[in-house]
């Protein structure tokens, strides 16, 4: 069996994966992704979220505290979306009150959320490959009411994610619909990531914890 090390402290990230039948190790990455932005002058959506997710498994994998022998996923999501004045790229929002903005402009809306990738591989004996992709999922909106925003901006779900919303939690119910691989709005998509591990000269089926007999 091959091992994962998932540079993010998401839960829903680690949630996906245990379901797939992943069990990875987790090591929190201490990049500051305001900073990595600016020092690669970066604005486009797609190639934020891939250069936030390379400095955080870069990040990972250069911490002597890690453990050994592991492939290393780094992960970042954003929303692109029109809020009236252009298209924002949007993490996590600043505070409460501006989670409720964002809200209030997008709802009805659709938006594209981008989820960047990036695998190294760690191992002793592995392919020293270090790779990446992003994953592209179009979302729709509900057209939600102000009461229903402030309750759910209230519980301090959406302050936690890219985009100030999610798909498998209270979020779920003001999601119109998705175009795309709905793990990749989760935060992690398998598929491009059965790809990269692919690539990486790794089976998938070697990621998995536990077989059928």
């Amino acid at each position: 069996m091959t091992s994962l090390l998932l540079a993010s402290a998401s839960p829903a990230r680690l949630a996906t994966l245990r379901a797939a039948g992943l069990d990875p190790a987790v090591l929190v990455s201490g990049v500051d992704e305001p900073a990595v932005v600016e020092r690669y002058g970066v604005t486009d959506a797609e190639d934020v979220c891939l250069v936030l997710a390379k400095a955080k498994a870069e990040d990972v994998a250069g911490n002597e505290d890690r453990p050994e022998d592991h492939l290393v996923l780094g992960c970042d999501s954003v929303l692109a979306v029109d809020l009236g004045e252009g298209v924002e790229v949007l993490g996590k929002p600043a505070d409460a009150a501006d989670a409720v903005r964002r809200w209030k402009a997008m709802r009805g809306k659709s938006g594209v959320l981008h989820t960047g990738h990036w695998l190294i591989d760690d191992r002793e004996d592995g392919s020293g490959a270090t790779i990446g992709g992003v994953a592209s999922v179009t979302v729709h909106f509900a057209d939600v009411t102000d009461a229903e925003i402030e309750a759910y901006v209230a519980t301090g779900e959406p302050l936690q994610v890219a985009g100030a919303f999610t798909v498998d939690g209270l979020g779920g119910a003001f999601v119109r619909g998705i175009e795309g691989d709905h793990h990749a709005v989760v935060g992690v998509s398998l598929p491009l990531l059965r790809d990269l591990v692919r690539e990486a000269g790794v089976a998938w089926p070697d990621l998995w914890a536990t077989r059928e007999a």
